[in-house]
Parts: structure tokens; C-alpha cells; sequence
């Protein structure tokens, strides 16, 4: 489907020629209307005409575009934007290619655009600007000041859908033409930069802060690179030049980079050097002798550590930790499956698998680690990598349980170590359970250890294909809060203050909690919710989940191994998008004697995708069903299928009352049924599958008023703010 501006206003500056000129006849060929500014100076900036303005107009025009003319300078900022407003009444695109000028023009816009809750504005750069030029010192200062000021108003205009992104193009115009050969201009033509200008500035390009080079039809996208860097003083001593010589090599170091996207992460490693500093930590000024020092910089001496026992820890419990566990991690009673996790009447009352984590996290929640020989670590820097579980058998629904834990391993990573913990827990003298925790922590590496253990278990990539099944699950505001009553109290999950310490807008998710929303889904898909189908399950953390965001958990079957992978997914206007926000990567969940869902859960709508939708548009009628029947004034009937047979029926009454959703047929009159699989459903809700296509391709089958389908978009239209 072709990218469509009608109904957009744009303005762009310097459109008398070269990028300009393309920009502005490709934005009024997509039914944009278009002002076209251009002062009409010679290529040193000197002189002023309207000719090369009106013939761009002239161009447009003549092809049936809208365009008016406007000869002012940037520094007229408010001129400029005023004769949008005065020839179509809105603003809604702006290209921009000066510093300053971009602030004026920019600045008079602003207020227009937040009002409207939309706007797209491409600031131009230039690769002197980001690499720097000889002899360009004032054009470099200014193409570098406006990628600042650019990812300074994504920031602010986020909220408001008001995105500002910047290219450094290189195309053939009156500028380049006198510098570069002319073959080569010929191959750098401003058609091959617009279609990014463009694909930019659309409504359904949701790019935000981004930094792209752009030339002779490639693109490619920048970003920051950071090394580990070193902490080069210690409490109470001065810190010398030398010490900064010593450590240089380091410091320039980009092994394991880190790639800093924002203030909050450029601060985080600030943070954790001054955590380092207190707690007088020292400078590891020579890593490869400290391995033979047991008193070294990093606090760490595997030789002394491997193999250490730490106190042995009991457990008592009752049904009441299984159900408070089971409420944690996402379970609900909302979900029928659900039930046999959540009350201890029901007749199959069971423990989650994942509760297997609990009894032996005290071993590291209890200040364990801290009575390790050879682990002089500072505890405000760990950090929980990678888990692993495997079950025995069942877990018990109350009792008393006992962990004991070993250091398995310690690894040196460069910018951190790496401690294995293996656990064991008992129920009497039998083996219940076995967990191995993964803990990094933070700038303890540098001792001269080995870096990777055939103790651990690893991590496994999901095949090279698309996943055979996908949830997506929503956490609450309160996941956190209530998932840390089952025994992680760590702050960092419910102080904000605390948060903010280690880097974070706010109180992150325990990695945990996803854990146990993930091995869930699996249990629920392909176990048919039988714990004892469960064997183990591991998975490497990798980025935070921020408590009322949505995981998509996705699945691949391998035998009784089933891959999986968790994203966190972002909800927008009748769109679900994925991200490349990976939270837990590497993992897997084996089974015992693994088989797909059955027939039957799926008649009753286990294991589809689209029961979130559908709950979420209930939640919309809920809080706007008047407004909504007042809208469209009709009755939908949806039948959700899957491998050809149906497997869900839903009504959506917007014509009665302040309107319902219901499961199952509807009772009365429908107006319209939609019949589509689950797999489609969720592309078209996606964005990937476009109604019209699935309908006359045969996967959309409409029965009764076809012509209220146009009126989904109001019942889809922000569906998914969770």
C-alpha cells in the first residue's frame, strides 16, 4: 500500500533546488500541500530572487499538486509557518537544513503541531558536522548543534506524536556541483534521499531521535558507541595524570562497547563509579597480575571461592505462597485455565513450576554470597543474568523445603565477573529442584580469570524461523509490587528513588516476573497447563521490563524442547508493533512428553493470540462505550479460527445500551460477522495485513453490511493502551 500525505501540510526550506526541490515534488505527488520556501541566493549566499521558488510551485502545479510560494528567510521563522496557516490552515511537516534557521522555524511551528498531536520534523546534517571536515569549522559546529537540538525535540515531543529525526545526505545540487566531479554528482542524485525524507515524515513511521546517513539509494543508521571505560582514582586520593596514562589502553577499549541512548544510560555508568568509589573500591591498574593476588582490584579470587558452600536455608510454605506467586507472575481468574493455580478447592490444585525459584533465592536474598571467601564484592552492583530450573518432580503445594548452594564458577568478563550458584533444594531427602543463578557484577572483573565455564548451562538461539505460536501478556502498574510479596524485596523494584540511582525512570520488573509470564505461556500452549509435563526452562536476561508494559512471548517446538524468546511489545494506534526490545533471549523450556494444545483448549480460546485484543477492547467499551455506540451504532459479530475449525466467538455490541463484549455468539441481531483465522486477526491488527487485501485475498469472509467495516478503526482506534 502506497504512503499517502493528503490532508498533510509541508513546509520545506531551501526547496528552490537540488534535496529541497525533490522533496517538495515528491511530498505534493503523494497529495501533500506543500510551501515552498527558498530565499534564492547564489551558492555563496549572496542575492535574493523568487525564481527558483515559483518554478518548483510552477512544477507542482502543473502536475495538479497544492504549493504557494514563500521567499522569507529562516530567521522569519514565524512568517514562514504563518503562510502555511494563511494558504491551508495547519502545519504539519517541516524539513529543515540551518542551525538557527531551524530553531526559529522550528520554535514557530511547535505549539501548532503539540495542539494537533502530530507532527514530523527532518533536520539536515552532514557528515562534516559528524565526522568533522578540514576547513569547515563554522559548517561543522552548526550541522552537529542540529542534531542536538533534533534529539533534544524528539524527546520533548514524544508525548504529543510529534517526531523529529535527522539525515546527513550527500546528493549532486548547486553546492556539490562545484566541488565534486561531475560523474560522481550525476550518481548522487536528490531523488535517492527523498524517499527517506518521506518514509520519515509519514504518520505510520514511528522513528523517533534517529541519525541517518543517507546517499545514491543507501541508508544507513548512526548511533552512539561507548567503551567500558576505567575507574582511575580511589576515596580519599588524589587522582593523577599518570594513573589516567597507565589505564589509557583501557579506557579506549571497545570491547564489550556499550551503546548509551539516552542521558539516563550516559549517567548510569556514573553512577556505579561513584557506588565503586565509596565503597572504596579499588583501580585494577594491572588485571593480569591481580589473578594471582587474592587482594586484588576487583575484590575476587576465584581459586579462593570456587567450590565454597554457603549456609544451608529452609522454607516453610503454604498454598498461600503457590496462589500469591501465581497472582505475581500474571495468572488471573479472568483466564478459566488459570483456576487450578489460583484456589486450593479446585480439584487439580497445583504449584507453578516456576515457584521452584522462590525457596532458593534465599540464598542469595539473605546476604549469603557475602560470607564467601575470595567474593569481596560490592552488592549494590549485582545484577541477575541468566537463570536456570530444572524440576525433579512437582512441586508440593506447602511444606518445608532446604537449599543448598554452591559456587559453581566465577567467570571474568572484562567489565564484570560472572558467579555461578548452584542450588539444590530438598523436600526431606529428596531432590525437589535444581536452579543455577547467573549474577553479574558490575566493573569486578579484571582478575585474569577464564571467561566462559563448562559448568554453565547455556543459553540456546531460538531456529531461524517464524515462531509456531505467540503470546502477548500484559503486566500491571503493580506487577512489581506484588510479584516482590513472594520474597525478592530488592528497592530498585518499588523505590522510585532507588531507581533512579541505578539509572531508571522508574521501578523496573524483576526479571523473575518475567520469567514465570514466560515459562506460563508455554505451559498453557503446549502442556495443556499440566505442571507435571514441566522439566526445565532457561533464560538469559537481557533488558528491563517496566511494570504495566506487554510481553510478547515467542515460541518455538523442537521435539519436547520448546524455544522462546519475550519482547517487550508497544502499543499504538490500532497497531500492535513489535520492537527490537529483546528482554529474555537464549531460552528454552523442556518438557516431558511434550504435544501441541488440545482441540478442545482451543475451542474454549487457549492459546490464542487475539483474546488480548478483544479483552482490551472490552476495557475501551467499558470506559467509552456511549461515546462509542454513538459513533457506530451496530453490532459486530467476530468467529476466530484456527487450522481451519472455529475456535472463538465474540460479539461487540455498539449499538445497544452503553455497549457490551461478550464471548459467544450473539443472541439477537448482528449487522455484520467477520470470519478470519487467529494468525490473520493479529496481522491485520498488526499492520502487516491490510483489511481490504485479506478480504478480497479470502482470508477476511464478511457476512451481512460490509459496508460497516469501515467503521473498525473506531472500535480498534487505541486499543492497546494497557
Amino acid at each position: 500500500m502506497s504512503l499517502s500525505f493528503e490532508g498533510r501540510v509541508v513546509l520545506v526550506t531551501g526547496a528552490g533546488g537540488g534535496l529541497g526541490r525533490e522533496y517538495a515534488l515528491a511530498f505534493a505527488e503523494r497529495g501533500a500541500s506543500v510551501v515552498v520556501n527558498d530565499l534564492g541566493a547564489d551558492t555563496k549566499g549572496g542575492g535574493k530572487s523568487s525564481a527558483a521558488a515559483d518554478k518548483v510551485v510552477e512544477e507542482i502545479r502543473a502536475k495538479g499538486g497544492k504549493a504557494v510560494a514563500n521567499y522569507d528567510s529562516v530567521e522569519d521563522g514565524e512568517k514562514l509557518i504563518q503562510s502555511a496557516l494563511d494558504a491551508f490552515g495547519r502545519i504539519d511537516l517541516i524539513q529543515r537544513v540551518h542551525l538557527r534557521g531551524s530553531f526559529l522555524v522550528t520554535r514557530a511551528a511547535w505549539n501548532h503541531m503539540k495542539n494537533q498531536k502530530f507532527g514530523r520534523i527532518i533536520m539536515t546534517a552532514s557528515a562534516a558536522g559528524i565526522y568533522g571536515n578540514f576547513g569547515q569549522a563554522n559548517y561543522s559546529a552548526a550541522k552537529l548543534g542540529m542534531l542536538g537540538l533534533a534529539n533534544t525535540l524528539a524527546i520533548e515531543g514524544r508525548k504529543y506524536n510529534v517526531h523529529c529525526n535527522t539525515i546527513a545526505p550527500v546528493a549532486g545540487s548547486r553546492l556539490t556541483e562545484t566541488v565534486m566531479p561531475p560523474d560522481l554528482v550525476a550518481s548522487l542524485k536528490p531523488e535517492y534521499v527523498a524517499p527517506l525524507v518521506l518514509w520519515l515524515c509519514h504518520e505510520q513511521c514511528q522513528e523517533n531521535g534517529g541519525l541517518f546517513e543517507v546517499a545514491a539509494g543507501w541508508i544507513g543508521k548512526l548511533r552512539w558507541e561507548r567503551s567500558q571505560g576505567r575507574t582511575v582514582r580511589q576515596k580519599n586520593k588524589p587522582m593523577t595524570p599518570e594513573v589516567v596514562r597507565d589505564q589509557w589502553d583501557k579506557i579506549c577499549d571497545f570491547t564489550d562497547a556499550t551503546k548509551p541512548a539516552s542521558v539516563q544510560e550516559s549517567l548510569q555508568s556514573i553512577v556505579t563509579v561513584l557506588s565503586q568509589v565509596e565503597s572504596e573500591g579499588e583501580v585494577d591498574a594491572n588485571p593480569t597480575a591481580a589473578a594471582a593476588s587474592a587482594t586484588s582490584a576487583s575484590g575476587i579470587n576465584p581459586a579462593e571461592a570456587v567450590g565454597q558452600k554457603l549456609p544451608p536455608t529452609t522454607f516453610n510454605f503454604t498454598h498461600t505462597q503457590c496462589i500469591l506467586y501465581a497472582l505475581g507472575v500474571g495468572m488471573s481468574t479472568k483466564d478459566p485455565d488459570h483456576l487450578r493455580f489460583l484456589y486450593e478447592g479446585h480439584p487439580d490444585f497445583s504449584c507453578l513450576p516456576t515457584f521452584g525459584v522462590i525457596p532458593s533465592q534465599a540464598a542469595m536474598m539473605d546476604g549469603g554470597l557475602s560470607s564467601v571467601p575470595g567474593l569481596n564484592i560490592d552488592f549494590t552492583q549485582v545484577l541477575h543474568g541468566e537463570q536456570y530450573l530444572e524440576l525433579y518432580r512437582p512441586l508440593p503445594t506447602s511444606g518445608k523445603l532446604t537449599s543448598e548452594a554452591t559456587i559453581a564458577d566465577v567467570l571474568d568478563k572484562g567489565s564484570g565477573a560472572v558467579i555461578l550458584l548452584d542450588v539444590n533444594t530438598y523436600s526431606g531427602d529428596e531432590l525437589v529442584s535444581y536452579n543455577q543463578f547467573a549474577v553479574f557484577v558490575v566493573g569486578a572483573g579484571g582478575f585474569g580469570g577464564k571467561r566462559t565455564s563448562d559448568k554453565a548451562k547455556p543459553s540456546l538461539p531460538p531456529p531461524k524461523r517464524a515462531p509456531d505460536a505467540v503470546v502477548i501478556d500484559s503486566t500491571t502498574r503493580d506487577q512489581a509490587a506484588l510479584y516482590r510479596l513472594s520474597g525478592d524485596w530488592n528497592p530498585l523494584h518499588i523505590d522510585p528513588s532507588f531507581a533512579a540511582m541505578g539509572g531508571f525512570k522508574a521501578p523496573i520488573l524483576h526479571g523473575l516476573c518475567s520469567f514465570g509470564f514466560a515459562a506460563r505461556h508455554v505451559l498453557k500452549h503446549f502442556a495443556d497447563n499440566d505442571p507435571s509435563r514441566f522439566k526445565a526452562i532457561k533464560v538469559r536476561f537481557v533488558k528491563p521490563v517496566m511494570p504495566g508494559q506487554s510481553l510478547q512471548t515467542e515460541m518455538w517446538k523442537e521435539g519436547n524442547r520448546i524455544h522462546i524468546q519475550c519482547k517487550v511489545t508497544l502499543f499504538s494506534s490500532t497497531q500492535v508493533k513489535e520492537t527490537d526490545a529483546v528482554v529474555l533471549a537464549g531460552a528454552y523450556v523442556d518438557l516431558h512428553g511434550a504435544s501441541e494444545a488440545s482441540p478442545e483448549s482451543l475451542t474454549q480460546g487457549g492459546g490464542l493470540q487475539s483474546e488480548l485484543v478483544f479483552a482490551e477492547i472490552g476495557r475501551r467499551i467499558k470506559d467509552l462505550g456511549s461515546e462509542l455506540v454513538k459513533k457506530v451504532n451496530a453490532v459486530f459479530g467476530w468467529e476466530i479460527t484456527k487450522d481451519g475449525k472455529s475456535a472463538a466467538q465474540w460479539t461487540i455490541d455498539l449499538k445497544n445500551g452503553s455497549g457490551s463484549l461478550h464471548k459467544g455468539p450473539c443472541s439477537g441481531k448482528v449487522d455484520v460477522t467477520f470470519t478470519v483465522s487467529d494468525e490473520d486477526f493479529m496481522e491485520v491488527v498488526q499492520g502487516k495485513l491490510n483489511p481490504q487485501k485479506a478480504f478480497f485475498s479470502g482470508k477476511l469472509k464478511v457476512r451481512g453490511n460490509i459496508m460497516l467495516s469501515q467503521k473498525l478503526e473506531v472500535i480498534l482506534k487505541d486499543y492497546a493502551k494497557l
